[in-house]
């Protein structure tokens, strides 16, 4: 019987090629983008849940208060981890952490003459209790005992020493400066690890030299716990929130502790006041309900052009039922073809998997492979099955009903109930790519905005590089700078102690008359140097900037203009704050500008001169000059730093990698709004072509009657105009919600203008004419000769 259907099937596809050939391109190209979409997600889900005690191993956060609600950080003091393990009995083991979460720490190894710059971090004793790490050699519980200790990854050892082996006890020296003996290797994190430090080194060794990481009040550090089983996380959160208060014996009440599980902070976050409100999870949300959509269009094209065929199978179906086969047969061989074009098609969508991914993982920025494991195949599978059965379930149903007598006298019944089925599929399938179309075209031009938004300073042609080696002696530095200013196509140049891509860091350590008592909001601290601020091109509001010309300023301070309102001062400049306990003099007023993305508004913020604070030499270069700019400045770089690897950054390239989420969602919606328009627009013909199929005769006596050509073109088409136009109805709106809702995740953004929504409806009525018009004039072009003869 299986062989039976197995050739009926064959004789089918063989007979029907135009609509198996349709069939296959949209269930194929949706099972694909299904497929994609599934390894993306699957990835992001499996994000950091690798290590052995996922379930027990969480971060520590804090909700600190300030004038506008409870801001969450990740950031802890410098002793939490040490004290939570020595009074919480939960805690099993802690780890204090500088480094990772984009804060990695970069340093110049140097092994004879191999000199490698690279990232890590400083990590407490007990971090590869907290982290499970597979050793090459190396005790996990020992490794980080020793202060002059270093913990390499697998590839800088071997990029260092050229093996992993017997590399144990051997020296390296760091910036060229100290002298470290490795104290382990550990295997390479796999691509599933949102940080990849490739050296550890002791945060003992590091508090050594920076006394002020810690201390209560100071918050760089992260934290990690391994609880013990069994702990109830919640009673654990009432019992650390007021930690730090006690610990500085009320002297700090405003920060509030709390614990997240680790693995779950990747996808989940995103606070406001105090509050998780998503993050990361909510593009896993919007692509899988992005592939669910596309799957079920594309099964419901199947659906379509297989009713839209079944007229031209009525008598076969009629004469099987005669000799006596049942309802339940005919609905086995219908699904029974169902299942071999989805299995058809996952095989063609796998091959178009392959040739794809490469383009996925960069548009992504994923190491995504499709390794046949047991989890892939089981469901891929699954997916295949339910994708034929989907497809075929109603089209099976649909042609085992029809009664045999009046199969085989070629009438195919009707009713309402059924035609408004299959205009209902195709007014979802257009409302579903029309909302895709207004979603690219907003998030294109909002990115467009951000992208061109004036933040309040020249990011353009601004370089910037990480001061390191004799550059860290302020007198170096200085005659450094200098030689810089004068090179060919160099503008100015500075030093500066922000990377203006995010919070850097902040105090509530100030003090001026009016101040609430109560408050700590912070105020972004930005450590620079003379010319510092004319470097960057941030407009003055009022005052002056800082100058040599006046003596010395490092006792003087300016604040933007967000701060002066925040502090309520009239007439600021000559007033005097106190910073630290120190008094500061107001010389000046910044414009407000952006040093966060533009989802945050801007904050208070002050300057001060501070140049062994800063930690980047910034410098602008002249416009279509910075290949001869940059070539001259490697040059005096290794000059003043030999054996340091010479690495710059432009300012709005880290700028554009703010919204590298965004833009991703941007290309990745292209590619998913054309598919859906394209597997839309096959559904749209199938509709079509069941229409032309069943008015045949109808046609045929119009065209005898003296019908043109265009009237039988306007006759086919006003009734999928009309399903385009509710379409167009129906997803305006629902686009308009959707995405007022994604634009209130940027402080700044653009307005839903109605040529947005307006251009998406016109784009799909317009696709949609041109889908139906070209079977609309096939079936007008018939000979009327051919049509009634048939009867």
């Amino acid at each position: 019987m299986f062989q039976h259907y197995l050739l009926l099937s064959y004789r089918n596809f063989a007979r029907f090629k135009s609509s198996f050939f349709i069939n296959l391109i949209g269930l194929s190209t949706g099972l694909a983008c299904t497929l994609l979409i599934y390894l993306w997600v699957r990835d992001e889900l499996q994000m950091d849940t690798f290590y052995e005690k996922d379930e027990q191993l969480y971060q520590v956060l804090e909700n600190r208060e300030s004038a506008t609600g409870l801001l969450t950080f990740w950031t802890t003091s410098g002793p939490t981890a040490t004290s939570l393990a020595e009074d919480m009995p939960e805690v099993q083991y802690a780890a204090t952490v500088l480094g990772g979460r984009e804060r990695y720490v970069e340093a110049t190894f140097s092994v004879g003459e191999k000199n490698i710059k690279t990232k890590g971090g400083y990590a407490s004793k007990d971090y590869f209790q907290v982290f499970s790490h597979q050793f090459l050699s190396g005790n996990p519980s020992t490794v980080l005992a020793d202060k002059n200790g270093i913990v390499l990854s697998e590839t800088l050892a071997k990029n260092l020493f050229g093996t992993t082996e017997n590399v144990v006890g051997k020296s390296v020296e760091f910036d060229h400066d100290k002298v470290f003996q490795v104290s382990g290797v550990y295997k390479e994190l796999p691509p599933n690890s949102s940080q990849h430090m490739e050296f550890i080194l002791s945060f003992e060794k590091f508090v050594e030299e920076n006394d002020w990481a810690y201390a209560w009040g100071n918050t760089a550090p992260f934290t990690y716990v391994l609880l013990k089983p069994g702990t109830d996380i919640g009673a654990f959160n009432r019992k650390i929130a007021g930690y730090v208060k006690t610990k500085t014996e009320n002297e700090i009440t405003h920060r509030t502790m709390f614990i997240k599980r680790f693995s779950e902070n990747y996808l989940y976050g995103k606070y406001e006041n105090g509050v998780l409100v998503g993050g990361r999870i909510e593009y896993v949300k919007l692509f899988s309900i992005i592939a669910l959509f596309i799957l079920v269009i594309a099964c419901i094209n199947f659906m379509n052009l297989s009713t839209a065929k079944a007229s031209r199978r009525l008598k076969e179906v009629g004469v099987r039922k005669t000799i006596g086969a049942n309802r339940l047969s005919l609905v086995y061989q219908y699904l029974g073809e169902s299942l071999l074009m989805a299995f058809l098609s996952m095989l063609a969508s796998v091959i178009l998997v392959v040739l794809f991914l490469p383009t996925f993982n960069e548009i992504t920025g994923k190491e995504l492979s499709l390794s046949l494991d047991p989890v892939l195949i089981t469901s891929v599978l699954a997916l295949t099955v339910f994708t034929g059965i989907v497809a075929g379930s109603y089209p099976a149903l649909y042609l085992s009903g029809f009664h045999p007598i009046a199969m085989l006298k070629g009438k195919l019944p009707t009713s309402v109930g059924e035609l408004w089925i299959r205009k209902g599929l195709v007014v979802f399938q257009f409302s579903l790519s029309i909302i895709l179309i207004v979603a690219v075209l907003v998030v294109y031009k909002q990115i467009e905005f951000v992208q061109n938004q004036n933040l309040g300073y020249k990011k353009e042609n601004l370089i910037y590089i990480n001061k390191e080696g004799k550059l860290l002696d302020k007198s170096t530095q200085e005659t450094f700078i200098e030689e810089v200013k004068n090179l060919p196509g160099i503008v100015n140049a500075s030093t500066l102690g922000h990377s203006l891509t995010g919070h850097n860091g902040g105090t509530y350590g100030i003090q001026w008359e009016g101040k609430d008592p109560n408050d700590k909001t912070e105020f972004e601290s930005v450590s620079v140097n003379y010319g510092t601020i004319e470097t960057l091109g941030v407009d003055m509001q009022e005052g002056r900037s800082f100058s040599r010309e006046y003596g010395a300023d490092s006792a003087k301070i300016i604040f933007n203009e967000a701060a002066i309102k925040f502090m309520n001062m009239k007439d600021p400049i000559g007033k005097v704050i106190k910073l630290w306990g120190n008094d500061m003099q107001i010389i000046g007023i910044v414009k407000d500008f952006h040093f966060e993305s533009l989802h945050e508004k801007v904050k208070p913020l002050f300057f001060r001169v501070a140049p062994r604070n800063t930690r980047f030499i910034i410098a602008r270069i002249s416009a279509g000059k910075e290949k001869e700019a940059i070539d001259h400045l490697q040059k005096l770089y290794t000059s003043y730093n030999p054996g340091f690897t010479f690495e710059y950054k432009f300012l709005d390239q880290n700028f554009q990698a703010l919204y590298e989420a965004e833009q991703r969602v941007s290309s990745l919606s292209r590619y998913f709004a054309a598919l859906a328009i394209l597997i839309s627009c096959l559904g749209l013909f199938g509709l079509t072509a069941f229409t032309a199929e069943r008015r045949r005769k109808e046609i045929g006596i119009r065209k005898v009657l003296g019908s043109s050509q265009w009237g039988i073109v306007y006759l086919l088409s006003k009734e999928f105009t009309k399903m385009v136009v509710m379409s167009i109805l129906i997803a305006l709106p629902m686009s308009y919600l959707l995405l007022s809702n994604w634009l209130d995740n940027f402080a700044f953004k653009i307005d839903l203008e109605a040529w947005y929504f307006l251009s998406a409806g016109i784009v799909a009525l317009l696709i949609a004419w041109l889908t139906v018009g070209t079977q609309a004039v096939k079936a007008a072009r018939i000979n009327p000769i051919q049509t009634l003869k048939e009867e």
